[in-house]
């Protein structure tokens, strides 16, 4: 059985930062990629970023620049670094796990840009 769990939300001024955290655990031999999305208010789910399994990043154009990924391949943990946050930041965050055959998601972590 395989856990994602992410943590690290908030509550955050506008211009401050988060870093979100994604945990794996459970049977994982190996990790195509883990990404991050989001789903504000009656929006769609999009992906925020993504590191491969070879450790390639992507990112989208809208939070380029002020996000980064990274991993700790030995604590299977994917970091989430969230600078000059904005109030349209504001989503519900979902780390995605994705290994062969298949994929997991997290139930998410809350993220609220406001003063």
């Amino acid at each position: 059985q395989v856990q994602v769990v992410e943590s690290g939300g908030g509550l955050v001024q506008p211009g401050g930062s988060l870093n979100l955290s994604c945990a794996a655990s459970g049977s994982i031999f190996r990790v195509n990629g883990v990404g991050w999305y989001r789903r504000a208010p009656g929006s769609q789910r999009e992906q925020v970023a993504l590191i491969t399994g070879s450790g390639r990043t992507h990112y989208t154009p809208a939070m380029e620049g002020r996000v980064t990924i990274s991993r700790d391949s030995e604590k299977n943990i994917v970091y989430l670094q969230m600078n000059g946050l904005k109030p349209e930041d504001t989503a519900v965050y979902y780390c995605n796990l994705l290994v062969p055959g298949s994929e997991y998601w997290g139930t998410g972590t809350q993220v609220t840009v406001s003063s």
